[in-house]
Parts: structure tokens; sequence; C-alpha cells
């Protein structure tokens, strides 16, 4: 069986359809009116090798804000989904990643409870007409829902656009190797004998 799920869910806010293939190839079919957010998710699919399909109609008459949070829950949901009992994964996973003059560390635990932090600084506040505030705002939607711990440090860096991707790539990478089968770890990657999101 492959680690696959489908997600749909409609607000008053937001109306998207999400596919995603954990075991994939990195292809990326993504729609979400948000032209920088469709890129940085283009990058997320990439790097970790997910093979993922988003469409996404949203209310960005308003502002990104809606689009970008509701898209991390549900791709939250979709991974959280594919990991089942989230029995022989490597479960951590973290990168080091450079975008020219930008450096950041990633690290993600799939241990089941949520958790954000991201010591990002950006010298601007939008990336063409993006909020760079959004950055957060996905993945702290992705965490919640996917039950994950989300750190990125960024060590240095000049340029919004470059600082942005290298948190996109990097968190990316830190999700390829953490749900990665581990054929060590036969059963749950807990000393408890359980993952659970308390």
């Amino acid at each position: 069986m492959g680690r696959t799920a489908t997600v749909a869910r409609e607000t008053t806010e937001t109306k998207i359809a999400l596919a995603i293939d954990i075991d994939g190839t990195g292809q990326a079919t993504v729609h979400t009116g948000i032209g920088f957010f469709d890129h940085m998710l283009t990058l997320l699919a990439g790097h970790s090798l997910f093979d993922l399909s988003i469409q996404c109609e949203g209310d960005v008459h308003v502002d990104g804000h809606h689009t970008v949070e509701d898209v991390g829950r549900a791709l939250g949901v979709a991974v959280k989904d594919c990991l089942g009992d989230r029995r022989g994964i490597r479960r951590y996973g973290h990168s080091i990643l450079p975008m020219d003059e930008s450096l950041v560390t990633a690290a993600v635990d799939l241990g089941g409870r949520a958790a954000t932090v991201l010591a990002v600084e950006y010298p601007v506040p939008t990336i063409g007409a993006f909020d760079v505030q959004l950055v957060e705002v996905f993945w702290e939607s992705f965490a919640a829902t996917a039950g994950a711990n989300v750190h990125a440090v960024l060590h240095h860096g000049s340029n919004a656009h470059h600082i942005a991707e290298a948190v996109f790539k990097a968190t990316a990478r830190s999700l390829r190797m953490a749900v990665e089968q581990d054929s060590r770890q036969l059963g749950v990657p807990s000393t408890k004998g359980v993952l659970t999101d308390a």
C-alpha cells in the first residue's frame, strides 16, 4: 500500500482539493491564486519528494492569509493520514540549507504533538504582494494538523525571497528524512511505545 492521502476542505473562505504521495518523486501541480505561495509549495514538493496536487479557490481579494493558513491545515491532515500510526518511520529530520547568501537550519519531529518555532526575520515586510508573516502562518497550520514540531533558524540572509525559499527547502528536506521508513525501527519510534497528540 502506498502512503497516499486526499483531502477536500471547504469553508466560506477557501475551497481546497489536495492529494499527496509521500513516497513520490517531487512532482507538483499547485494552483492557489498566490504566485509566490505556489512557488514555495512547488519547492516543498521537489525537496521533500512528495508528489503534491493542490487546487485552492480562496478569498485572495481580501488577502492571502486564509488561503495560506487553510492549505497548511489541509497539507498537515494529509501527511498525518499518510503516516497512520507512524510505525517504522524515522520520525525526526533535519537540514542545513544555503540559498545564495541565506543559510537556514530546519528540524522536524513527527511525534504527534504540535509546536512551531521560526527564528527567522525578513529585511522587508513583503515579497512582491506576499506578506512574509504568512510563511510562519503556513508552518504553524501544518504543524497543528500534522502533529509535528517544526523549527527553523535563520543564521544569516539579506534577501527576503532567498530567506523564505531556504525555510521551505530546508523544512521540506527535514520532512523527507522524518517520513522515511527505517528498517531498524520495527515499531513506533518512541520509548513510550506509543505516539500521541497529547
